[in-house]
């Protein structure tokens, strides 16, 4: 490192005490890195730099700058590296003066100063345009006192620029320009995702990813002897489940599909003795995008021999714990577990939010007391109160869940604002009978907001559950504060096997056709299979399911017979069958959607700002417009004709 032998005086720049202030710069802090340097002894003016011996062990530093052509980057520079020659490379940000310039990299920024003198650099960079590459050679310099920027990581400094080149000059008009205000519009930055990449925000949530990932990896492969196996993509189309991209082949009439998940792989793989497999897996559906949902998505894939559902559960935990980021706080060391049961009686919702109160109450036994309701088959009724301070029931809000209502059909909803408990007989004691209305007033209190939902149980339960989020929405929209801040994560367990097919009387499975009954429900698949649990668990965070997994079966005959209930043929699966019938473990895993999760740590609006490349609602590629058409003669090739209606 260079060291300073004499008293170093500001370069006599008549300037230097005329800086003009630049805006404040958006720039996410980086650790300060240590690097090794070796430069040649440097003269200018009356600063004489030297090489400072640099043996005392930075090797375990982080080499950041290590194979490029530059000795620091934009990010890294502090008051303590004054009167060091530097080398930085990175995008031209901005300039004012054709004297002062902002460079940017992946790392930060750092203001630039050009020599009064330098008219040549001065005119180049007068022309220059925004985002262009440029190579700086300068000096550190500590900027005047009233110049400094305490809000940029880099705001004590500035290079003094000895050479400037341009390595690559941008367009004189792009798209738009890296700016934190008057930010373009999502639909023309995923059109430029290369421009919208270069946002400090994306760069964080990139590495941030990659950190994460890092640390998942090391916990399973070094703390837990895990083994990364690929699997492959192209498969067979799996009957259930989200609908699947079809792949031709040459052929004729046969097709691959591209995988749901590994699903099928990963049990192979413990039929192969693997023991312990994981995988940072790809995997395809081609269903609509959603801000938390993508036709190509990545998940942390799991799978491990002779354990059980208690066994999985504390691995996750564990592994989280080892790799959650460090600016969100520790994790728990066990996680809150909830039955299904439990999180749809009280939270209409097998993913619930449990940041904030405001949960179901069961009213169907108070609604019983009419006569009517006696007899209905599968009868539920359930109510929200919000009290006072949280009653905001304005017609845009009545509005929009009166839509969502309409979506449960076998459902009567109810949304009032309740004055005074003795209103309630009145306003609704024609719909539910006087005597209900009145014992219902006993579960109400001035000036708060009444939710009731009744009929079909299960629907019921659901209405509300959407019901109880989107108020909530709507309140915090208005700046109420409802949710707790921070990181909750629970998971449901006890979730049943089967449910209901789209056809009266058949059964569809509830998390896929690999899922192990509990064992305590065995006897119920012969007689009531809509009542059986399973062995299978969500993690959920904050409201939102970021995995899934159950312990698998390993039984052929039980396999078969779940095969039949589910009317899936069985030709279609010999070689699960075959497998199962090897010599087949005990076995369980999980997958961990990471798209979804990142999402959730970082805070985002959508799953698009933790991917680099994510496709638009439509499931396009914004940057190329894939899916495109092909020609004829490769149409033919795959023995496929185009058919447009």
């Amino acid at each position: 490192m260079y060291k300073v032998l004499r008293n170093v005086t500001r370069f006599k720049l008549t300037v230097s005490t005329k800086i003009p202030t630049l805006r404040t710069l958006s720039v996410i802090p980086t650790p300060e890195y240590i690097f090794k340097r070796h430069t040649s002894s440097y003269k200018s003016d009356n600063v004489y730099l030297v090489d400072e011996d640099d043996s005392s062990g930075n090797e375990t530093g982080n080499n950041i700058n290590k194979y490029t052509q530059r000795t620091h980057t934009c990010g890294e520079l502090r008051i303590d590296n004054v009167g060091q020659r530097v080398v930085l490379c990175g995008w031209l940000e901005f300039q004012r003066m054709n004297k002062f310039a902002v460079l940017r990299d992946s790392y930060g920024a750092t203001q630039l100063l050009v020599p009064e003198e330098d008219t040549k650099t001065q005119k180049l960079l007068q022309n220059l345009p925004f985002e262009s590459i440029i190579q700086v050679k300068g000096t550190v310099l500590s900027r005047p006192t009233d110049m400094k920027n305490k809000k940029q990581p880099t705001g004590d400094i500035e290079i003094f620029i000895e050479h400037f080149t341009v390595l690559n000059k941008a367009k004189d008009s792009l798209p738009f320009h890296i700016r934190e205000h008057h930010k373009a519009k999502e639909a023309l930055r995923m059109q430029y995702r290369y421009l919208d990449l270069r946002y400090p925000l994306m760069q964080r949530n990139l590495r941030v990813r990659s950190e994460m990932l890092m640390k998942m990896r090391e916990f399973l492969v070094n703390h837990s002897g895990f083994v990364d196996v690929e699997t492959p993509t192209l498969f067979k189309a799996t009957p259930g489940g989200a609908q699947e991209f079809i792949v031709p082949t040459r052929f004729p009439g046969q097709f691959y599909s591209l995988v749901q998940s590994p699903q099928q792989f990963k049990q192979m793989l413990m039929a192969g003795a693997v023991d312990r497999y994981f995988q940072i897996a790809r995997c395809y559906r081609d269903e609509g995008a959603r801000p938390d949902r993508q036709p190509e998505f990545t998940q942390l894939d799991i799978e491990m021999s002779f354990t059980d559902l208690d066994n999985i559960l504390q691995l996750v935990e564990e592994l989280l714990g080892h790799a959650w980021p460090p600016f969100l706080g520790p994790l728990p060391k066990k996680f809150q577990r909830m039955g299904f049961g439990e999180a749809m009686e009280l939270y209409g919702s097998d993913q619930p939010d449990t940041r904030f109160g405001f949960k179901l109450e069961n009213c169907t036994e108070l609604l019983k007391l009419n006569e009517k309701f006696i007899n209905s088959d599968d009868f539920g009724a359930y109510c929200i109160v919000f009290p006072k301070e949280y009653a905001n029931l304005n017609k845009g809000v009545k509005e929009n869940l009166e839509k969502i209502s309409k979506q449960f059909p076998l459902v009567k909803f109810v949304q009032t604002k309740v004055a005074t408990p003795g209103e309630l007989a009145p306003k609704l004691g024609k719909l539910l009978g006087d005597n209900v209305a009145a014992k219902l007033a006993n579960h109400v209190s001035d000036d708060c907001v009444l939710f009731l939902g009744f009929g079909n149980k299960k629907q019921t339960q659901s209405l509300m559950g959407k019901v109880r989020l989107e108020y909530a929405n709507h309140l915090e929209q208005l700046g109420v504060s409802v949710r707790a801040k921070g990181m909750h994560l629970l998971w449901v367990v006890d979730m049943p096997l089967f449910e209901p097919g789209e056809s009266p009387g058949s059964l569809q499975s509830a998390h896929h056709p690999f899922t192990a009954p509990n064992p305590d429900d065995l006897l119920l698949l012969d007689t009531a299979p809509l009542q059986v649990r399973s062995l299978s668990f969500d993690l959920v965070l904050n409201g939102n399911e970021i995995g899934g997994g159950s312990v698998r079966i390993h039984d052929p005959d039980l396999q078969e017979k779940i095969f039949r209930m589910l009317n899936i043929d069985k030709n279609s699966m010999q070689h699960i069958i075959d497998m199962l019938s090897s010599g087949c473990p005990p076995h369980g895993g999980i997958a961990l959607g990471l798209d979804r999760l990142m999402s959730k740590i970082l805070n985002t609006a959508s799953i698009r700002d933790v991917i680099a490349f994510p496709k638009t609602f439509e499931g396009r590629d914004p940057l190329s417009g894939a899916p495109s058409a092909v020609s004829d003669a490769d149409l033919k090739l795959y023995h496929v004709k185009s058919v447009v209606e």
